[in-house]
């Protein structure tokens, strides 16, 4: 059986390659890469301490969600998953966007892709389902468990269906790829935060950005998130542009 009770596909943005990626590291407190902890930079008027705030996504240090968390299906080992993940990223080509930017999504903060809207999102967008489905076969069905927490958050029809379909609601139409930095947020906290980080980390980030590497992580039973193995994404492309 596989040591981690769930896996994840993640792109993971390296800290060793941009400065923004450094601080954004930073500021949650963990490399995953490394798999480490790290001390979180001291800011002022934060409404609370970066530890606080950025809670939950350290578990998964700093990341964009392709395939979320799911149990590997009975037979199915570390070695195949990798195998397979590194074979289907294989047929897959590189996905550039124009740079990111940091938005609210709700009651948290995150990077997504800049501009807003547009084909390259698209192109993300058509990436992760086809990770989604290429991966399925490999995945457990959810328990009654998983579906109940899912189904927590509140879920329309159509997330109910690709709830059912592929074990998570927010995948094909639905999905949007994020590089969570915050929990969720008080109002007045979310406005500070977001403050902070525009002025922080906002004149640093990147005029391009490019998806070329996938990542298969594993949780261990605290809950954190450590790196198995990379799959680079090898079919040429034409453009990024």
């Amino acid at each position: 059986m596989p040591p981690f009770r769930r896996y994840a596909v993640y792109v993971l943005p390296d800290p060793a390659r941009a400065p923004w990626a450094r601080l954004a590291t930073a500021w949650l407190g963990r490399d995953v890469l490394q798999d480490v902890s790290l001390a979180h930079p001291d800011w002022p008027a934060l409404p609370r301490p970066p530890a606080e705030i950025t809670a939950r996504p350290r578990r998964y240090g700093l990341h964009a969600t392709i395939r979320a968390p799911f149990r590997p299906a009975r037979g199915v080992d570390e070695t195949t998953l990798c195998a397979d993940l590194r074979a289907l990223a294989a047929r897959l080509a590189p996905v550039g966007v124009q740079g990111l930017r940091l938005a609210p999504l709700g009651r948290f903060l995150a990077l997504v892709p800049g501009p807003e809207g547009g084909t390259q999102a698209t192109a993300l967008s058509d990436l992760a389902a086809e990770v989604v489905r290429g991966f399925d076969h490999l995945r457990a069905p959810e328990d009654a468990a998983d579906l109940a927490r899912r189904r927590g958050a509140g879920l329309d029809a159509r997330g109910e269906e690709l709830l059912q379909r592929w074990g998570y609601p927010h995948v094909m139409e639905r999905f949007r790829f994020h590089i969570t930095l915050t929990e969720r947020l008080a109002r007045n906290d979310l406005a500070a935060v977001h403050e902070v980080l525009s002025a922080r980390l906002g004149p640093l980030l990147p005029a391009r950005f490019t998806v070329d590497t996938l990542w298969l992580l594993g949780e261990d039973s605290a809950g954190l998130f450590h790196p198995v193995c990379p799959a680079p994404l090898g079919r040429p492309r034409a453009s990024l542009d």
